[in-house]
């Protein structure tokens, strides 16, 4: 039963809109597939159409923003009622200081490059979770760069003149309120060195002790020591050593983005008997089913 729960969609920063996320899955042969949009549930009523339809088990979930001294973290909460009141305020506010970084981070670009906010705009749908990605996006279509990844190591990356902090939650404080709302949180791609700074193991086991059910371990972005560009480091064994000491489960993901990231559908899955756990956990919306 091939499982990958972490996907993106046009909700978020993602090229393909839910249906289509979910038809690419079934024809990358998954059984189950999560739909985990950046601050956002805008794109579950779509999703669990088209898995209805298609016959593949869909995974609710949202990816929500955190920080911690300045280093991001991202939390995929799982099953989460979505009308619990501490989720709902989280992640809009998030998503309001999103879209006012962008304003400025546009309008900072805008000084040195022919670019509008309504440019950036004309990359996203109704209610997309606005980020980087869509001004990257903008940067394509008016031919200032030759891609996404292009355009974040230009311009967007963290030590860009152009790039501006936005709102997110501690991680703790985001640990609580998805399990307030009935969801199980799992800690995405926690040391994905190549993204940038990553957090200590000590504020990993803070938001064990404060509800964290998993950690992400195997990803793309964790470093392999088969490969000579990362240096001989094992964070994929760190990871599992991690979560053997703090009690949590592991899974593994695609982190997919359609177009916008060379991530494929189940590149990396996880086993059933973890989204067993999780479903048992989770007391806020079911599994959809085939």
């Amino acid at each position: 039963m091939p499982i990958d729960l972490h996907t993106h969609s046009t909700a978020s920063d993602g090229t393909q809109p839910p249906a289509e996320v979910v038809a690419s899955a079934l024809a990358a042969g998954l059984d189950v597939v999560g739909l985990t949009d950046h601050d956002t549930t805008a794109g579950w009523d779509e999703a669990s159409a088209a898995a209805v339809e298609l016959g593949l088990d869909l995974v609710r979930g949202i990816e929500v923003s955190c920080q911690h001294d300045g280093i991001s973290i991202h939390l995929l909460a799982y099953l989460p009622d979505p009308t619990s009141p501490g989720l709902l305020e989280e992640i809009n506010r998030s998503r309001e200081s999103r879209e006012t970084r962008a304003k400025r981070m546009v309008e900072a670009l805008s000084e040195d490059l022919p670019i509008t906010y309504e440019e950036v705009l004309a990359q996203t749908q109704p209610g997309t979770s606005l980020g980087r990605p869509h001004i990257a996006d903008a940067l394509v279509a008016k031919g200032l760069v030759r891609s996404r990844g292009h355009a974040f190591s230009r311009y967007l990356h963290h030590d860009s003149p152009y790039y501006m902090r936005y709102y997110a939650p501690d991680p703790i404080r985001a640990v609580q309120v998805v399990v307030e709302a009935g969801g199980v949180p799992v800690m995405a791609h926690p040391f994905a060195y190549k993204r940038g700074l990553v957090v200590h193991d000590e504020v990993i086991e803070a938001m064990a002790h404060a509800g964290l059910a998993g950690l992400e371990v195997y990803h793309r972005d964790h470093l392999d020591p088969d490969d000579p560009d990362d240096a001989g480091v094992d964070t994929v064994r760190r990871g599992l050593a991690l979560a053997r000491q703090l009690g949590l489960f592991v899974t593994g993901s695609s982190d997919y983005h359609g177009a916008g990231k060379v991530n494929r559908l189940g590149e990396h899955t996880t086993d059933p008997a973890v989204l067993q756990q999780i479903e048992e956990r989770a007391t806020g919306v079911p599994v959809v089913r085939q």
